[in-house]
């Protein structure tokens, strides 16, 4: 079981990066009044939240930068950044890091206790895997709401981008 929950943590990513990679830079920092963040924030964000769960019961070591906490962590948003966020380029290098350290996960790894269950609101995980699965969870809802404001930037009138 555990070897399918790496092969569809991969799938999962390998969709992201195709669907992230078809994306014009110039919408990724267009933010529709719909949303409260922007293509760029949720790309950057779908990458630091899985160093974050990884790093919680894997013997993980994250190579993103430091300032992708400032820029990405929940309740970040683009309208308090200082400096200038990663390019997207940046973006899918770094997640295309991630997505080859997924095939060095040992699935033995997944089923072991977590030192400390983690909680996050209502949600409360006791193992590697649980953690694991969620945040593959987290990275689909994410693509899908790209998926939902590519749309409706590509249908702004021209006026209004």
């Amino acid at each position: 079981m555990s070897k399918s929950m790496i092969h569809t943590a991969i799938s999962v990513r390998q969709l992201a990066l195709h669907q992230i990679q078809s994306i014009p830079e110039e919408f990724f920092d267009k933010q529709p009044p719909q949303f409260s963040n922007t293509i760029r924030w949720n790309v950057g964000h779908i990458a630091f939240c899985l160093d974050y769960f990884l790093s919680l019961g894997l013997p993980y070591t994250s190579s993103l930068p430091e300032s992708y906490a400032a820029f990405f962590n929940a309740g970040t948003k683009p309208a308090d950044w200082t400096m200038g966020p990663p390019s997207k380029e940046e973006l899918v290098q770094a997640l295309s890091a991630q997505l080859a350290s997924l095939s060095e996960i040992s699935s033995d790894l997944l089923g072991k206790n977590l030192e400390t269950p983690f909680e996050m609101g209502p949600l409360r995980f006791e193992t590697v895997g649980e953690v694991f699965n969620f945040a593959f969870i987290h990275e689909t809802m994410h693509v899908a709401t790209i998926s939902c404001m590519l749309k409706v930037l590509q249908h702004e009138p021209d006026g209004e981008r």
